[in-house]
């Protein structure tokens, strides 16, 4: 269901929504149009590859007010890298969004892997590390979008940190996400959650 090691504890009816695996120039898009719909903010941990293909959607994600994070350059996770090879591609993420004049402060490792060398790196960077404790597995090639907002509605709850993608993913994955998203943001603010970016809810990160 998700990482649960040291989750924050958030104020009452707080719940932080996330994407990783981005940007994605039809799936982020969409994502973000539907937040504005709602005036709902975000957090997207981006690969850095995605990020120097799709410059424009970063820049709109940053003036509409989203939390920007890493989420690696390529995508490897820290057991396939020896660390010097973690920190070159750490250092190729920062720089893709440097490059646009913003500066990194927080870091999810794909798939949460975190070897000892990556927590430091990442603290040598500046960079919070961040996980989660809500998945809905929205990644998968024959997941329904009925079954992600189930997984959705029933997991999450007060103070949850709640992990999704608005890129790669299999069959199109992204696009069952966003029209899950569709019916249980509203369902969400209905029932009184407060939808928060890390940066205003979880300022310093977690391990």
């Amino acid at each position: 269901m998700g990482i649960r090691r040291k989750m924050p504890t958030l104020e009452e009816n707080t719940v932080v929504l996330t994407f990783d695996d981005g940007p994605d120039p039809i799936y982020t898009v969409k994502i973000l149009d539907l937040l504005r719909l709602y005036k709902v903010r975000a957090t997207f941990f981006m690969v850095g590859k995605f990020i120097e293909k799709n410059p424009d959607i970063v820049k709109r994600m940053e003036e509409e007010g989203h939390s920007i994070g890493l989420h690696s350059y390529s995508h490897k996770s820290a057991f396939l890298m020896g660390k010097k090879t973690f920190e070159e591609d750490m250092q190729k993420s920062i720089r893709a969004l440097k490059n646009l004049g913003i500066e990194p402060k927080f870091y999810r490792p794909p798939w949460g892997h975190r070897k000892g060398y990556a927590v430091e790196i990442a603290e040598k960077y500046g960079l919070k590390m961040v996980l989660w404790d809500v998945m809905a597995q929205d990644w998968k090639a024959n997941i329904s979008v009925d079954e992600i907002k189930r997984r959705l509605l029933t997991r999450t709850k007060d103070s949850s940190v709640i992990c999704l993608h608005d890129g790669r993913g299999k069959n199109d994955a992204p696009e069952k996400t966003f029209r899950a998203l569709e019916s249980v943001i509203p369902l969400w603010l209905k029932k009184g959650f407060i939808l928060k970016t890390v940066e205003e809810a979880i300022p310093n990160g977690y391990r």
